[in-house]
């Protein structure tokens, strides 16, 4: 006896990227990956809170992204202050509605070996890479499971998580192995809620931070495998997937993105 004919859920391909009706949060989004990320993100059609510390070049990034036909508000964020969080997303919403993609890219290197970090600078990079982000993505989800609306949570770890080069940046190598975890445990935590959480580990790629590190300990480059930087416009097509209609059966996922880099 033959089947019945089932018509498909989803639309073949299941692949589109439009994010119109979509509130985005980016941090770090001043310069590097978070700069790229939000103009990627307002492209597909979302409308995007550019945070970050560094309020002229908020100011700079939303004016590109204005040029270009997209929609964008500034809007000044410090991750290591609780209050600094708070009042950034209730200042976004204000402005767009509710927040149903967050992308927690800020984070600082600690460019010291770990015997020899001062305590101020350890509570630096582990509010900055783990504690503000941890506390970022429970306010978001906070507010989305009040409003019932399902969102997306995108964390930037890093592929140093998983390959610790011994380059005297032990502390954040760790708290990015902290990022893949939280991941984890919030993808199952709020599954129930329709949020998404993953996370993108990129290898080495051409951004300030990437050019402090290479003025630090020289240029490493040609030990990579293709002895070469990435580009950041090498993460747009992760970035996209992630928080794009198409990953919604994808949870508590960290994607490596680095060029073969962590498999030496």
């Amino acid at each position: 006896m033959m089947e019945p004919t089932v018509a498909p859920i989803f639309p073949l391909p299941n692949d589109s990227h439009d994010l119109s009706r979509q509130v985005a949060l980016v941090t770090g989004a001043s310069s590097g990956l978070g700069r790229r990320f939000s103009k990627t993100l307002a492209a597909a059609g979302a409308s995007v809170i550019i945070a970050a510390r560094r309020t002229d070049r908020l100011e700079e990034a939303s004016k590109e992204i204005h040029d270009a036909g997209g929609t964008a508000v500034p809007v000044t964020l410090d991750v290591t202050d609780p209050d600094s969080i708070t009042a950034a997303v209730e200042e976004g919403e204000t402005a767009l509605g509710t927040i149903t993609i967050l992308v927690n890219n800020a984070g600082v290197p600690d460019a010291q070996r770990a015997h020899k970090m001062s305590l101020e600078l350890i509570d630096r990079v582990i509010d900055t890479n783990f504690r503000g982000p941890y506390l970022l993505a429970c306010e978001i989800a906070r507010r989305l499971i009040a409003a019932e609306m399902p969102g997306r949570i995108v964390n930037i770890s890093s592929i140093g998580s998983f390959d610790y080069a011994g380059n005297g940046a032990a502390l954040y190598s760790i708290t990015k192995a902290a990022v893949n975890r939280m991941t984890e445990a919030l993808a199952v935590e709020w599954a129930r809620y329709g949020i998404n959480v993953n996370a993108i580990a990129p290898g080495a790629f051409s951004t300030e931070m990437m050019d402090g590190m290479i003025e630090r300990i020289g240029d490493f480059t040609p030990s990579l495998p293709r002895k070469r930087l990435g580009d950041p416009a090498q993460l747009d097509s992760t970035l996209l997937y992630l928080v794009a209609p198409s990953s919604e059966c994808v949870t508590g996922t960290v994607v490596k993105v680095d060029d073969g880099q962590g498999r030496r």
